[in-house]
């Protein structure tokens, strides 16, 4: 597994922070300080990206969108970094295939726990072995090709939603907390729970769409998908 990170953010001193920590991690650190300049020296060669959202010459955004679309690149994991809290930022993000967001000001720790957890995930699911489609009532899984269809029309879900709707899906009628849903979906322990839970939950109900009723909220304790189609 390519242990190659690039990290494309402008502000020197949080560039060199991370460059340094995940160089004492054991890995191979590329650094940019513009989008122009992470464009250049971007290749399918890195294992994973960190990004910053506001960069002197655009939106990280944007690069995020650009990288997804090229088939090239695409499967390259994401990490937007950013000082912006904002919850549609976190949304719009996760749509354009994000795999994680971390907020400024950030833990180094919390950061570098995120990076290995996606790459343990990614190089997991490299060596997973073909599986056949699921299906419950209107809802159809391709878990080989990693297409859903709803009433037999294609639903386009980023990674990560994926991973989350087989995994509700795989334990149907069975309550997953956010603790476990965070350490099965996205690798990594409650020490670090953010609302990235719900945030993805809120979108996968809504591109589900007459599918979505049966993703649950269990208050106060977590999601579960329904054990059977009415």
């Amino acid at each position: 597994m390519s242990k190659k990170i690039l990290i494309i953010e402008d502000e020197p001193d949080i560039r060199k922070t991370i460059e340094y920590n995940l160089a004492r991690e054991g890995f191979e650190t590329h650094t940019a300080a513009s989008i122009g300049e992470g464009r250049s020296i971007l290749t399918d060669s890195f294992a994973l990206l960190v990004l910053d959202l506001m960069l002197p010459d655009g939106s990280g955004l944007d690069l995020c969108r650009e990288i997804k679309s090229n088939k090239t690149l695409s499967n390259i994991p994401i990490v937007i970094l950013t000082a912006k809290d904002d919850e549609v930022d976190k949304v719009v993000g996760f749509e354009l295939g994000a795999d994680d967001y971390v907020t400024k000001p950030f833990s180094v720790r919390e950061l570098i726990l995120r990076i290995k957890a996606i790459l343990k995930r990614g190089n997991k699911e490299t060596h997973e072995t073909v599986e056949i489609e699921r299906q419950f009532g209107d809802l159809v899984i391709d878990v080989d090709s990693h297409e859903v269809f709803v009433n037999k029309e294609q639903v386009v879900l980023t990674a990560l939603e994926f991973r989350l709707l087989k995994q509700l899906i795989d334990r149907r009628g069975r309550v997953q907390s956010r603790d476990q849903l965070l350490s099965d979906v996205w690798g990594y322990s409650s020490n670090v729970t953010t609302r990235t839970v719900d945030t993805h939950i809120k979108r996968l109900r809504e591109k589900l769409g007459s599918m979505g009723k049966y993703v649950q909220t269990i208050r106060g304790v977590g999601y579960k998908f329904s054990r059977t189609p009415e």
